[in-house]
């Protein structure tokens, strides 16, 4: 079984988007895995001038590309598993993920989140990681532990329903903010076009049940994945 390598790059990422008219930009066969180095947040979110984080070099470079966006989400991908059909199923098996970057981010927004009317100013917050330790620091609270997962993967969706925005979760996964899904466990997608089309993006350093302010720790993350596909009426 191979490895593999993918980097977010201009040409390797979407920004905000599901399309099954999406080519992939890798191949790979059943058993083989990937390691996708990715990035996240749009320049509105990025450190200002002055401040002690640095904007990692490949998100300097999706930014300066001005690339087409419609949701929230830097994905990376598509990748193709090669014999997939629709019909099959797609198993991920999410080996590792790791931080790739010393800071992440979380913001508040007027009317946005579980509390909408007492955050009335836009805020974001940026968070200092140590990923040796495995620990962040807010510059208002804690040390807290690191929990890392990916808030968003997914396979492409049915051709029907076009160009989607990575904002809302459907049949084909996308922004599930699953804090489950950390290393170590297994996510079953149904394969909606030939080749399935994983994509995967939205590092989440650590996250409660739930994005009360409509954030996690937004953060940059390498994960390892293996694809494993099981052909329709096989199991």
């Amino acid at each position: 079984m191979a490895h593999h390598r993918l980097a977010s790059t201009p040409e390797t990422v979407r920004f905000g988007m599901f399309d099954a008219a999406f080519d992939p930009v890798l191949t790979v066969n059943s058993g083989d895995s990937v390691t996708v180095a990715c990035v996240s947040g749009g320049v509105e979110v990025m450190p200002p001038v002055g401040s002690p984080y640095a904007i990692p070099p490949a998100l300097q470079a999706i930014h300066d590309s001005n690339p087409p966006r419609i949701g929230p989400h830097i994905l990376t991908g598509p990748i193709a598993i090669a014999g997939a059909e629709p019909g099959d199923r797609l198993e991920v098996r999410i080996e590792a993920i790791e931080p790739n970057n010393d800071w992440g981010y979380c913001a508040v927004r007027p009317l946005a989140g579980t509390l909408p009317e007492d955050f009335p100013e836009r805020y974001v917050s940026h968070i200092a990681v140590d990923a040796q330790r495995g620990v962040c620091k807010p510059e208002w609270g804690p040390e807290l532990p690191l929990a890392p997962f990916f808030g968003t993967m997914g396979v492409a969706p049915p051709a029907r329903y076009g160009c989607l925005s990575s904002r809302e979760p459907r049949e084909h996964g996308g922004n599930m903010d699953n804090k489950e899904l950390v290393a170590g466990s297994t996510l079953f997608l149904p394969v909606w076009v030939p080749g399935a089309n994983f994509s995967v993006g939205d590092g989440h350093g650590r996250q409660g049940d739930g994005e009360v302010c409509v954030n996690a720790l937004e953060m940059g993350l390498t994960g390892t994945f293996t694809f494993v596909l099981h052909k329709k009426g096989n199991g």
